[in-house]
């Protein structure tokens, strides 16, 4: 058990080590799509350590290669990481009470893999004091986010060296599926992951991304009306 902010930390490491398997393809994948884009290694990399958001990094130069207005691009990866104002929201009855300096590097570190195994880690040991979550929550980014900046300049500097058919765009679903399925574990969980993932199947045709914010909007309306209806009929049942 982690009694200790420092186990807290190992055990947030050792958590995030997993997620390197799909992480590093993700990170070179975008080094050589940044540079087919026209970046070079400079602009590659710091891309990677001043957005440090995946999904919208590719979305962005997606567009910058079809050659989309900069407005859109910037609105475009605004949908895309609408995704961590909720994530905000959820982690902050857990570290909302940090110093400022502590919680501005929380949200800067607040990535998909950080904010899963944190709010996975914090419902599951709700006896962590407030040093204890805020040391996991670093413990689990440690070996992720320094080697997503590795990665992405070795994926800029060796470009079209890496060969089509080793197919390393297939780590994105991948790291998104490791991620959510153990976050399955009720009703309301369920329903919110079904009703999000049928709304961006049928509004993907939206400009701008915008199929996917209305489908997370969706699914967080599902998941708490399933919760208000367990919790009702659980109500019932007691009296």
């Amino acid at each position: 058990m982690s009694s200790t902010p420092q186990a807290a930390y190992w055990q947030g490491f050792r958590d995030g080590l997993p997620f390197l398997l799909v992480m590093m393809p993700f990170s070179l994948l975008f080094g050589v799509v940044a540079t087919e884009a026209g970046l070079n290694v400079f602009e590659a990399l710091s891309f990677s350590v001043v957005v440090i958001a995946g999904a919208a990094q590719f979305t962005a130069v997606h567009l910058l290669q079809n050659d989309t207005p900069t407005v859109i691009v910037v609105l475009s990866a605004l949908a895309v990481n609408l995704r961590m104002a909720m994530y905000s929201a959820s982690l902050t009855p857990h570290l909302g009470a940090a110093p400022l300096w502590k919680r501005a590097f929380i949200a800067y570190f607040l990535v998909d893999q950080s904010y899963a195994l944190s709010i996975s880690a914090f419902e599951k040991r709700r006896e962590w004091s407030l040093a204890q979550k805020v040391a996991y929550f670093f413990g689990t980014v440690t070996p992720i986010c320094p080697m997503w900046y590795v990665l992405t300049l070795v994926g800029a500097l060796i470009g079209n060296a890496i060969p089509p058919e080793y197919a390393l765009d297939f780590a994105m679903p991948i790291t998104f599926i490791a991620m959510i399925a153990p976050m399955l574990r009720s009703l309301p969980h369920l329903a919110a992951a079904l009703a999000a993932i049928v709304a961006s199947l049928l509004l993907a045709g939206l400009p701008l991304n915008l199929g996917l914010m209305v489908a997370a909007v969706v699914g967080m309306v599902v998941g708490a009306q399933a919760e208000l209806v367990m919790t009702r009929h659980s109500k019932e049942a007691v009296q």
